[in-house]
């Protein structure tokens, strides 16, 4: 907690508490869309808002109290006279209005005097005639008419004295309100200013940033111990907010030579396997036309929308990139190669080590790719065979538009397969969007019978309103095994300004059904995921949280997954990967319904965005139609609005939950290319 002090005598200076800075004289700024800096001589403070919205108002709050204790200085310097205006121009300005109230003064003085001296030769003519011997009605109205001109006179002289007074008022005052007002106008002009350089100083805050992973060499100071009495030796202390939660769990590497260490059961960690497999047989394209330089101001169509549901916010293709929700779902799969490898462990632990690193590798492309997929058209499927090039072949279907929800089958015949059904639920909430996708991941290896089960953390895109759009993962993973019940427990960090940890922290613990740990997981969403055996366990010392930490002994990590290189030119290529690139790769033989053959897509994929814009229109209004079409025959028939053509919908009977799984007959329909039943959505 810190105080922020208006105003601070000499007297008062000996007995402000620790932490206390004086507003008047102090300087803010705002280091980027989150963090405010105040710095008052040697002394600095570091705080920072949970928000871009909330770091504004503590802006706007400070300035103000900084203009107010400037004011009350001043205040004090005025009744002392030793002031005199801040610039000579304010001088002269202030001399001019100053000698023109004064002439003004002086005229009415000049009045005041002729009327006090017409107005007593008027009284002295009133008593002349009431000395006059007249009827008695005349000398009552003479009588009267003396009573109003001396009423009169009484009034001027009034106006005079409140005329004066306003002048003395002026003089004493003009200094401060011209102050204030010069004061407000840089102001002014200083807001105008940052709001139009806040997106180059956050770049180049980001780029500072990353260039940098730790933070020690812009800690000039630490924040020295509370015990004792403040004083005068915290000048140069630097204040920061609270450090984000230290892990649960403490590692800590074994010697070698004195454990026994079995290797993973395969021997292929990412640094020992090869890529001789992993190379398609079939030459797909490397590269897709490069992105075109449009211009278009996201707030201006986002801003009344804060609060809504992404999905219903009808959104240029300016915006997306061209790829749909279906295919950055098959995207999952690019590190398809851990679970061919976990297929061949023979213990459930570590081929729990496995799955986990393939969960997090999904997330590997989201770095880069602030673009948003199209959303698919009810009905759209997407297919990726791979058979004979990786093993594998898969399906997705896009089964509800609202909410938009895509079933997803895919088989190996390594030995594994993979299905779910995915809802994006999606808040823009004015500086941030946040991404919560729904629904479990199952995955079950054919030999072993082991079935996994987890799910998606959340994606949040920072920046919506100005500057840089970047995109991290938060929250907790829990894969579970229904089988042999091992689980892991993945942590994705938030990113922190403060934090010295590595950016897009993973950690993770890998245990048995009895809750013994056998591994532990760490690395980053967005490069490698590594895992180390424990050897042995303890509890540590009790944090100042209370919460008691366990240490784990283990041995040297083995690097599970590692993050292929982008291709050459990706910065002008959406940031695809060498499989993204190929998603949208024309193909034969693909169903009508496929994204591939999506016009508004392939048009924007080519650069012809005006043109793709008039095709979403065209499709999306199309899709309305067929929808109340749909809505008023289902009706009728007591029946069910859309069912899904690949899919049917059924209770899983591991988790309780209803979901689409896939029912055959894609793959033979592709055979003998009957597409008969496909609707017509293009």
């Amino acid at each position: 907690l810190f105080f922020f002090s208006f105003e601070e005598t000499q007297a008062e200076m000996a007995h402000t508490c620790r932490g206390t800075i004086n507003l008047s004289t102090a300087h803010i700024d705002t280091e980027d869309s989150c963090n405010i800096v105040l710095s008052n001589g040697g002394r600095t403070y570091h705080l920072k808002a949970n928000s871009e919205v909330e770091r504004q108002r503590w802006v706007t709050a400070l300035e103000l109290a900084k203009a107010k204790a400037i004011r009350m200085r001043n205040n004090q310097s005025d009744d002392s006279g030793d002031e005199e205006p801040a610039s000579q121009s304010d001088k002269s300005e202030l001399h001019s209005t100053l000698k023109t109230l004064s002439s003004k003064l002086e005229d009415l003085s000049t009045c005041n005097d002729l009327i006090a001296k017409h107005g007593a030769a008027l009284q002295r003519s009133l008593s002349e005639l009431e000395n006059l011997k007249l009827p008695a009605e005349s000398g009552e109205k003479i009588k009267a008419v003396n009573e109003r001109a001396t009423l009169f006179r009484i009034t001027s002289n009034a106006m005079i004295n409140a005329c004066r007074d306003f002048l003395d008022l002026a003089e004493t005052h003009s200094r401060k309100w011209q102050r204030a007002l010069q004061y407000e106008r840089e102001q002014r002009i200083r807001l105008e200013e940052t709001i139009e350089q806040l997106a180059k100083q956050h770049n180049s805050l980001e780029r500072a940033c990353r260039g940098a992973p730790g933070l020690s060499a812009s800690s000039t100071g630490s924040v020295q111990s509370a015990k004792g009495e403040a004083s005068d030796e915290d000048e140069e202390t630097e204040y920061f907010d609270a450090m984000e939660d230290a892990p649960a769990f403490i590692t800590v590497t074994a010697d070698p030579k004195h454990h026994r260490y079995e290797p993973l059961s395969n021997q292929s960690s990412y640094n020992e396997s090869t890529c001789k497999d992993l190379l398609p047989k079939k030459r797909r394209r490397t590269r897709i036309p490069d992105k075109p330089n449009y211009s278009l101001n996201l707030w201006s169509i986002m801003k009344n929308c804060i609060g809504k549901e992404l999905s219903k916010i009808p959104m240029p293709v300016n915006f997306n990139e061209p790829l749909s929700m279906l295919q950055r779902l098959t995207e999952d799969l690019e590190y398809h190669e851990l679970l061919d490898k976990a297929v061949k462990c023979e213990s459930s632990t570590e081929q729990m080590c496995f799955v986990a690193a393939f969960s997090v590798s999904s997330y590997s492309t989201t770095v880069h790719r602030t673009a948003k997929p199209f959303n698919p058209l009810l009905g759209e499927t997407y297919e990726l065979d791979r058979l004979e090039e990786f093993g594998f072949r898969s399906l997705c279907e896009q089964v509800s538009h609202h909410p938009p929800a895509a079933a997803h089958h895919v088989y190996s015949k390594r030995g594994w397969t993979l299905w779910q059904e995915i809802t994006i639920a999606s808040k823009f909430r004015g500086k941030y969007l946040s991404i919560m996708p729904l629904g479990a991941i199952h995955l079950e290896f054919h030999s072993s019978g082991n079935h996994y089960v987890w799910r998606k953390v959340t994606s949040t895109v920072h920046n919506i309103i100005v500057g840089k759009l970047w995109i991290d993962q938060s929250g907790e993973i829990e894969i579970v095994n229904h089988k042999s019940k091992d689980k892991c427990q993945l942590k994705f960090t938030p990113y922190s300004y403060f934090s010295r940890d590595v950016p897009r922290k993973v950690t993770g613990v890998v245990s048995d059904a009895d809750g013994k740990a056998h591994y532990v997981m760490s690395g980053t969403w967005d490069e490698k995921m590594e895992c180390s055996k424990i050897v042995h366990s303890s509890h540590g010392s009790t944090s100042t949280e209370g919460k008691q930490k366990t240490v784990y002994q283990t041995l040297s990590p083995k690097v599970l997954w590692k993050k292929y290189p982008l291709p050459e030119n990706a910065e002008n290529m959406y940031f695809f990967s060498d499989l993204a690139l190929t998603l949208n790769e024309p193909e034969e033989r693909v169903a009508p319904t496929d994204s591939r053959l999506r016009p508004d897509q392939r048009l924007m994929e080519s650069g012809r965005w005006d043109e793709a814009n008039v095709e979403k229109q065209r499709l999306e209004e199309k899709q309305r139609a067929v929808r109340r079409r749909r809505e008023a025959e289902a009706v009728e028939a007591l029946e069910e609005g859309y069912i899904p053509l690949w899919f049917e919908r059924k209770v899983d009977a591991v988790t309780g939950e209803l979901i689409c799984v896939y029912k055959g007959g894609y793959w033979e329909a592709k055979d003998k290319q009957d597409w008969s039943t496909c609707p017509d959505i293009f």
